[in-house]
């Protein structure tokens, strides 16, 4: 390194003495996933600068091709690049979206364990940029000084503790759960934010369709209800586990269904919030049917229907949704920070 004061060497030492502390409690676990074949080559490089957009789709370059030992690793920890030099730049809910996008297309229980991995995955490829940077310092060049400050400073934070919760959000068709819980999901603990379990998503790949394939009547059956919640709610549990936070994004009409995934969280031994949110028959018929396609099946007549539904006394936080998202997701966020 041609500048070695760039970084305070008590910060050196405490990033070393903290990333070993990390690879020693999550050493079975890593060994674990080797066995599960979760080690394969990848990229290797998966930075934004070795990411073009052509044809509006994401175009990956520059692999590390030239060996494959280097390009081989953790699943998460080619993953783990990108996630974290989204959030170097700012952008935590791009990183958010390709998290859940990433846990959606795999669909593999054993990656709900694994995702304990990622802040020291995502610490590791900090550190690496942060050494890149600074091995091609110019005194001249303040910005290049400052990129490899900031890299190195993200590779401690994200090692830091924190505090995962389970998040319910529940409400009739039309409320907005979905779109609130992509937006509340950047902003919970650890980075880059929580994975968002949804039952209509969660239904139609049970079911072996596509997320925009509706579903017949029987796949509503109430045993079938009840399967769906058990799977996510257990999902959480797993995730928060795993020092993860999630959110479950589903009706939660009825309060045992309420109660599952308290007690779930409880069980977890971390922190749980509800919120319920409320709209207007009116309003959310005008909603779903200005919808695109999308993973749920409700319709006006589900809607209608939904209005009769016994929910019981509901101790969740009530969110008022029938105003404009962004006043919904601000008093969501008051509600759960």
């Amino acid at each position: 390194m041609k500048h070695p004061d760039l970084f305070r060497q008590s910060a050196v030492v405490d990033l070393e003495r903290q990333s070993l502390s990390a690879l020693d409690r999550l050493r079975p676990l890593l060994i674990e996933r080797g066995k599960q074949g979760l080690i394969r080559r990848g990229h290797g490089d998966l930075h934004l600068g070795n990411i073009a957009v052509l044809g509006e789709e994401p175009v990956a370059f520059d692999a590390l091709e030239f060996d494959p030992v280097i390009a081989s690793g953790d699943l998460l920890y080619d993953l783990a690049f990108l996630l974290m030099d989204f959030v170097a730049f700012g952008r935590d809910a791009a990183a958010n979206q390709v998290l859940n996008g990433y846990y959606a297309a795999a669909r593999r229980a054993t990656d709900y364990d694994g995702i304990a991995t990622l802040p020291f995955f995502m610490s590791l490829r900090a550190a690496i940029r942060a050494m890149a940077a600074a091995s091609r310092l110019d005194v001249t060049k303040e910005a290049v000084a400052r990129s490899a400050q900031h890299y190195f400073d993200l590779a401690l934070k994200l090692l830091a503790p924190s505090k995962p919760k389970v998040l319910g959000i529940g409400g009739l068709s039309g409320t907005g759960k979905s779109l609130l819980a992509r937006s509340l999901a950047p902003f919970l603990a650890p980075v880059p934010g929580a994975l968002v379990l949804r039952s209509d998503v969660e239904r139609k790949a049970l079911h072996g369709v596509p997320a925009h394939e509706r579903l017949p009547p029987q796949a509503y059956r109430t045993e079938v209800s009840e399967s769906i919640y058990r799977t996510i709610i257990d999902q959480a549990a797993r995730l928060a586990r795993a020092g993860h936070s999630a959110i479950v994004d589903a009706v939660f009409a009825k309060p045992e269904e309420r109660t599952a995934v308290e007690r779930s969280a409880a069980a977890a031994g971390v922190e749980f919030r509800g919120l319920f949110l409320t709209a207007d028959l009116t309003t959310r018929l005008q909603r779903i049917g200005e919808r695109a396609p999308d993973a749920s099946d409700a319709d006006a007549e589900v809607a209608r229907k939904q209005e009769e539904f016994p929910t019981g006394a509901v101790t969740w936080r009530h969110i008022d949704a029938s105003g404009s998202h962004a006043q919904t997701l601000a008093t969501a966020r008051a509600a759960i920070m």
